[in-house]
């Protein structure tokens, strides 16, 4: 569960051998995705039995984020890219030159790195500054 004071989202998990389903709960909203159509099927008739629900398609937009995919290469990704927009438009910034992220493109990320980096950032925060 994800929660603020003005904000929560519940997220629920269900596995079943190689299948996974999220149903993510938002107000009257809800998001339900997984690898197996047949279970996402289950789990929308289960939940129209319970609550009256409106089957809204394929979702393109949750929270602010836009989903977008490319079935035919096998990608789905998300972008805030209409809410970088809308700060920039607030503070007056929408004709800023763009920049280059410090970060070599088409790299290759691994959870291996992850753990590494992430154990090299806690011996950071626990280990005392050297001093010059």
């Amino acid at each position: 569960m994800i929660s603020s004071r003005t904000t929560m989202i519940l997220v629920y998990k269900k596995i079943s051998g190689s299948s996974v389903a999220y149903l993510v709960l938002y107000v009257d909203d809800i998001l339900l995705i997984g690898n197996d159509v047949k279970m996402l099927g289950d789990i929308k008739a289960w939940l129209s039995t319970q609550f009256s629900m409106k089957d809204m398609g394929e979702a393109s937009y949750i929270l602010g984020i836009k989903i977008y995919r490319d079935r035919s290469r096998r990608m789905l990704g998300l972008t805030q890219s209409s809410y970088i927009e809308k700060v920039l438009k607030r503070f007056r910034m929408e004709h800023s030159k763009q920049g280059a992220l410090p970060m070599r493109h088409g790299i290759k990320l691994s959870k291996k790195q992850s753990l590494r980096l992430m154990r090299n950032i806690k011996g950071c925060r626990t280990s005392p500054m050297p001093r010059s």
